[in-house]
């Protein structure tokens, strides 16, 4: 997941600086959801792994 924001951010700033805005602030947008989505996952999986790790 990470990998494709990283690539849509990439995208977006090749574009940004072809001047393509349409492209530059949909590539941006993708890479934006993609990392927030990222994030979550990241934090769901930290917090079920400190959780399975406390079995007494």
């Amino acid at each position: 997941m990470l990998r494709w924001a990283l690539i849509f951010f990439i995208v977006a700033i090749i574009a940004a600086v072809f001047g393509f805005g349409g492209i530059a602030a949909g590539a941006a947008s993708i890479a934006k959801i993609l990392f927030f989505v990222f994030i979550v996952i990241f934090l769901i999986s930290l917090i079920m792994g400190l959780a399975k790790g406390r079995t007494p």
